[in-house]
């Protein structure tokens, strides 16, 4: 379970626009969700979020193709 209040606003906001990547953010144990949370305390506006959350779950890609 995930306790709000210990979400920063602009995160929390982001998860709601990607149900996708809320329901992946969701099933992450504990301490990967806290570092996530933690990340995004240090983010400073909201197009800076928005990237933050969209890139959580983004593949990185790979360099051999």
């Amino acid at each position: 379970m995930i306790d709000n209040s210990d979400l920063p606003i602009g995160f929390t906001m982001e998860l709601a626009q990607h149900s996708d990547i809320l329901n992946r953010f969701a099933g992450l144990p504990e301490a990967q969700r806290n570092s996530i949370i933690d990340g995004a305390r240090s983010v400073d506006s909201r197009d800076e979020m928005r990237n933050y959350v969209e890139s959580i779950f983004k593949e990185p890609k790979n360099s051999f193709f």
